[in-house]
């Protein structure tokens, strides 16, 4: 009878609820408040630093090549339209052309400048005096099949880097010559830009399909 009368105290009972309450206040767990994402206050002055940094360290433009050329001949469509390109690209057009076609007064506007035609008897004569006022000079030729060989034995008797553009000629005479001379030369079949692009693709097939073109045979003619 005492303890019943003990269990129901209302004393004891508010007493226990009050300790149950500050247990559970005890025990809540605890929450943490997200951080608020904070900006730094020299990220533009640091961005812009970085900026600059960059532009200064990065390389400068490659400046354009600017090298004299000598056209031979001007006189032709394609030994014309070489020589205009050629200005058009900032590169130094040589005065001086050969052809045994006869232009008034010995010279032919391209671009507003006076080209020079002489005969091709002249060449060697000229070349090798051009040559001192323009030691860089490349030549590139566009002339006719028959002078091919003459014209680039010529190029390497007086050290001149060549482009043989005209088609035609003993190309294995050709490159022989130009083997023996140990001269910079560009000899291609054929300058036509679709031949010139085909013959690149092909390259890059026989490298990538080794033995696909077995018992085919590249031909090219004038």
């Amino acid at each position: 009878m005492l303890s019943a009368a003990f269990a129901v105290h209302p004393a004891a009972v508010a007493s226990q609820r009050h300790s149950v309450r500050q247990h559970q206040q005890f025990c809540a767990p605890i929450r943490t408040a997200t951080p608020r994402r904070r900006l730094p206050v020299a990220m533009l002055s640091v961005t812009n630093a970085v900026a600059t940094q960059s532009r200064e360290s990065s390389p400068a433009a490659p400046r354009k090549l600017s090298f004299p050329i000598l056209v031979n001949s001007c006189t032709g469509k394609m030994g014309k339209s070489v020589a205009e390109a050629a200005v058009s690209a900032g590169l130094q057009l040589v005065p001086v052309s050969f052809s045994a076609i006869e232009v008034p007064d010995g010279k032919l506007n391209i671009c507003d400048r006076d080209i020079h035609i002489h005969d091709p008897s002249e060449s060697e004569r000229i070349l090798r005096s051009i040559a001192k006022d323009y030691p860089d000079m490349v030549v590139v030729d566009y002339t006719v099949p028959d002078a091919v060989n003459a014209n680039a034995e010529l190029y390497c008797k007086l050290g001149l880097p060549f482009v043989m553009g005209t088609t035609g000629g003993n190309r294995q005479l050709l490159n022989k010559t130009v083997q023996d001379a140990n001269v910079y030369a560009v000899i291609s079949p054929q300058m036509g830009k679709q031949v010139v692009a085909f013959l690149a693709a092909m390259e890059i097939m026989a490298e990538k399909f080794p033995g696909a073109f077995a018992g085919y045979k590249l031909e090219s003619y004038p």
